[in-house]
């Protein structure tokens, strides 16, 4: 069956945003609509299993990172003063600075942090760059491995080997690779692989016995500490704060949750709208979570209104999960 978020203007679907996505558990998939076999890059959803290198690597002891400097480097960050201080303070612990991160320079997410920085006659720094936590991150394991912090970001450096080995071990496939936005590799795997990804984050027992502790102590650093994740007002944060879930949001239109609880138990979830939409994606996530028996309470994402310029209520977006159980 089809999943879709659709777009109304008055009481006409003006636009149908394409959902396909895999719900993966204890006995396998579970769960799914559209195509579950979608090979789709996890872009900044990878991050929770790209942070489990700080431990494999013993850079979390080696460096004394903190489980704020953990979460950092699992975040799509909003670039506030706390998330910038952050990234500050954990490349400092590694004797490096701003200008050791390749990941470039974009605006904050945070319109305060932008309209901060304007005021101040400032402009962002790769500290702001919602992947600097996660650069850092890279940084700390090459370190720790001995390897040169130079490159860190090209495909054969091995830290970037290390997370592919890591994705492909608990996925059970080897991933497909090319170029993220912040210029260090992304992976790419099938719904259900990935959905996989975070079913052993909700349950880590069931994973590998080497990455039992790492994707425990990863999942703990996000849940604690969520605002970092993300930020205020963030559908990752928001959900984090609310549910016993973790949330991870991808760019164009990925999207990956682990659930630690509910009526079916432990489950991992990989989404993609397949034209990239951010705001349909999250629409589908809150519904699903809605319909898998967990209420995150009003949020933002429920039936969205569609405002035209003068701010008149025009349409709106709801979703249709389209879920066929196995």
């Amino acid at each position: 069956m089809k999943a879709e978020v659709l777009v109304y203007r008055g009481e006409l679907v003006e636009n149908r945003h394409r959902v396909s996505l895999a719900l993966y558990g204890k006995e396998g998939l579970l769960a799914y609509a559209g195509n579950p076999a979608l090979l789709s890059y996890l872009r900044s959803s990878a991050k929770p299993f790209q942070a489990l290198a700080l431990f494999l690597t013993g850079a979390v002891e080696r460096f004394g990172l903190t489980e704020e400097e953990v979460a950092l480097a699992t975040a799509s960050h909003d670039g506030t003063p706390r998330h910038v201080e952050v990234a500050a303070r954990f490349l400092a612990k590694l004797g490096l600075g701003p200008e050791h991160l390749v990941c470039g320079v974009h605006p904050p997410f945070s319109r305060e942090a932008r309209r901060a920085l304007e005021e101040a006659g400032l402009g962002p720094t790769p500290l702001h760059h919602n992947c600097s936590g996660k650069h850092a991150g890279m940084l700390a394991a090459a370190r720790a491995l001995g390897a040169p912090t130079e490159g860190y970001e090209r495909p054969d450096h091995p830290v970037q080997a290390l997370n592919r080995k890591t994705l492909a071990e608990l996925s059970g496939a080897e991933p497909f690779q090319a170029t993220d936005g912040c210029s260090v590799p992304t992976f790419a795997l099938p719904l259900a692989r990935a959905a996989r990804l975070f079913y052993l984050l909700a349950a880590p027992e069931e994973a590998p016995e080497a990455y039992r502790e790492p994707l425990r102590r990863v999942r703990e650093a996000m849940r604690r500490h969520p605002d970092l994740v993300a930020g205020p007002g963030s559908v990752d944060t928001l959900l984090m704060e609310r549910l016993p879930v973790v949330a991870k949001r991808g760019a164009d239109g990925y999207y990956g949750l682990a659930l630690l609880e509910g009526p079916k138990g432990p489950l991992g979830l990989a989404l993609k709208v397949e034209d990239g939409s951010a705001q349909a994606r999250e629409v589908m996530v809150v519904a699903l979570l809605r319909a898998l028996g967990l209420d995150p309470g009003p949020t933002p994402w429920d039936r969205p209104e569609v405002r035209n310029h003068r701010g008149l209520v025009v349409g709106h977006l709801e979703a249709r999960l389209g879920l066929s159980w196995l």
